[in-house]
């Protein structure tokens, strides 16, 4: 009898809290370094709250540890979504006590650590950070009701289902998140194959299977447009975060002048997940829209979170071998404090809107590494000035335009000209209803040099059409039509338009793509087209079906360099040597007539451009 007590008190105890309790070792050993993991200890046992043996993080240590601003008001959002990670792989654990175990599970998901753990990797991450975002629609999982827009939030005083530290033994059977309640439909099962990945490294997969089988649903779950709206506050500040820089250090960014900026670029990401449709974003539309438009979203939580794994209370010179620096899986640009994001922000590209582009071009290219080449303000709106500027630059470029859409019922005579070169058919215009919607904002990525085009377009399939303002939408390149770029002195500018015909002493109408952005030669009008029919040289949007097409009058047009110290350098030799040809051409002179020699010179586009102020002539 004694005998049997013995090998009862040998089995392997595999309740859901001890298994997680050893999963997040395993975690540990296999995402941590040695003297990573010295350092996590060291900052949670020097914050950490000590109740009845039990150590512990406070949702208030956690936001100061993060240096999280008060004023994006994102500290409950980051807490929720750590405590919903800290019980991965058990969700009807969470909210998770942040205790050491659940904190290593929090920083391995959020420093992108979860290669060795996650099957799927950045797909599994993302149904995490979602599940951790979700609340549930309990009308919706009775059977019989219709959809409801009413939501039930965490409340962070709900005793049911905050950590409780009194007594933490009731913790065990908490309610959990509400993303995760199961739902009543056996033929829509939710298969946790993240779960089943990370439990499979412990060789405890039978015991997961048959006694915690439940499959958790998301489709049921969406994630509150205003709570996402406050991590999108946080995630546009954090853009430029690099290695070892704190939070703290970015603070200008938060004034409220900032801020301002700041909540309009968020509501315009926001409505690309259809909020005017929903009060919450579902896990299909999620996905979508993140891999899609926004693949580099989460990337400033890596840096965020790195905090863990360097206390400042041990002193890093005497681990020279052991090369925190070999072990940082980051790549992003950690710039310095003092260093601005761009060497000077202009009317379309402030620190905000650099970070929303961060959201889907790599942050590499862009924070540091942008010089602008051409501005219509400060060099005229002149096609020839955009070529002198932009076509000896060797590397990626970035061009941005914005404008107002024009009242077609009350056009000026340029208007007209232009309006009436464009295709017959007519298209609505697009519907939106955030903010300024007559302000429209477009920009395009081109990943190789500029040249002028006569039969053949310029780009690559890494070149991207996009729009920031008043919806944020990505348009990729398609590898089916390779029309991405023309650039044209009699033309114009045109994005997924074919090159210019030869228009045999006819006048033809333009030929736009079916998904398009188009400036004409006198940078006084643009064009956007959208025909969600494909086939062109960019992809339709994830955001918007149907066909419209925006007419907009130019007010601002800029194109910035993507480069180094290298580029830089053979632009500016490049513009010395144009600058000496341009003066040796300001010596001839047509005789005596003044008014003649300054009219050609113009014409070449030498003198007079950066007189404009603005992009129409009406």
């Amino acid at each position: 009898m004694g005998q049997d007590h013995s090998k009862e008190s040998d089995v392997q105890d595999t309740t859901p809290d001890h298994l997680s309790s050893d999963l997040a070792h395993k975690f540990a050993e296999k995402c941590f370094t040695p003297l990573e993991l010295t350092h996590f200890k060291d900052n949670f046992r020097s914050l950490a709250e000590d109740e009845d043996g039990l150590q512990y993080w406070k949702e208030d240590t956690l936001c100061r540890f993060l240096s999280l601003p008060d004023a994006l008001g994102s500290g409950s959002i980051i807490y929720q979504m750590a405590t919903y990670l800290g019980a991965f792989p058990f969700p009807s654990l969470a909210p998770a006590i942040l205790t050491r175990e659940s904190m290593v599970k929090v920083v391995v998901m959020m420093t992108m650590r979860y290669t060795k753990v996650l099957k799927r990797g950045l797909k599994d991450r993302n149904k995490l950070l979602f599940r951790s975002l979700a609340v549930f629609d309990r009308q919706l999982s009775e059977e019989g009701k219709e959809h409801s827009d009413v939501f039930y939030p965490r409340s962070a005083e709900e005793p049911e289902t905050s950590p409780s530290i009194e007594k933490p033994s009731l913790q065990r059977h908490a309610p959990g998140f509400s993303a995760d309640v199961a739902g009543r439909d056996d033929d829509d099962e939710d298969d946790d194959e993240l779960a089943l990945a990370a439990l499979d490294s412990l060789d405890v997969m039978d015991v997961y299977k048959t006694e915690h089988a439940a499959e958790y649903k998301v489709q049921q779950a969406q994630i509150p447009a205003d709570n996402f709206r406050q991590l999108l506050l946080l995630l546009l500040v954090l853009a430029p975060l690099g290695s070892e820089e704190s939070l703290s250090s970015l603070a200008d960014r938060v004034t409220d002048e900032r801020l301002g900026r700041l909540k309009q670029i968020a509501n315009s990401i926001l409505w690309s997940f259809a909020p005017d449709r929903n009060p919450g974003i579902s896990f299909q539309t999620f996905t979508k829209i993140i891999d899609h438009s926004l693949p580099f979203l989460f990337e400033g939580l890596n840096p965020l979170f790195e905090h863990f794994l360097f206390s400042k209370n041990l002193d890093l010179n005497r681990h020279r071998s052991g090369s925190i620096e070999a072990s940082k899986p980051s790549s992003r640009a950690a710039g310095t404090s003092t260093e601005p994001v761009i060497e000077s922000e202009t009317e379309l590209l402030t620190a905000e809107t650099l970070s929303q582009i961060s959201f889907f071009i790599p942050a590499e290219s862009l924070f540091y590494h942008l010089r602008l080449l051409y501005s219509g303000d400060s060099d005229g709106f002149s096609i020839n000035s955009v070529s002198q500027k932009v076509i000896n630059w060797k590397a990626p470029t970035l061009l941005l335009v914005s404008g107002r859409r024009v009242d077609l019922n009350t056009q000026s005579q340029h208007m007209r000209s232009f309006t009436g070169k464009l295709p017959h058919r007519i298209l609505p215009q697009s519907s939106q209803t955030n903010g300024d919607e007559d302000r429209l904002v477009y920009g395009v990525y081109l990943n190789v040099p500029w040249k002028q085009t006569h039969k053949d377009a310029i780009g690559d399939s890494k070149t991207m059409l996009f729009q920031l303002e008043p919806i944020h939408d990505v348009f990729q390149a398609s590898t089916l039509n390779r029309d991405y770029l023309t650039f044209n002195l009699e033309s114009g500018i045109g994005i997924g338009v074919p090159p210019p015909r030869s228009s045999l002493g006819h006048a033809h109408s333009l030929v736009l793509g079916p998904v398009s952005l188009y400036l004409n030669d006198t940078l006084e009008f643009g064009v956007f087209t959208h025909d969600d029919s494909g086939g062109g040289a960019f992809g339709t949007s994830r955001s918007r079906s149907g066909a419209w097409r925006d007419i907009f009058e130019i007010d601002a047009l800029e194109v910035w360099g993507c480069g180094g110290d290298e580029e830089a350098a053979k632009q500016r030799a490049a513009w010395k040597w144009e600058e000496r040809e341009a003066a040796a051409r300001r010596g001839v002179t047509l005789g005596n007539d003044k008014d003649a020699t300054y009219a050609l010179l113009e014409m070449a586009g030498i003198v007079g451009g950066a007189s404009r102020t603005g992009g129409s002539m009406g």
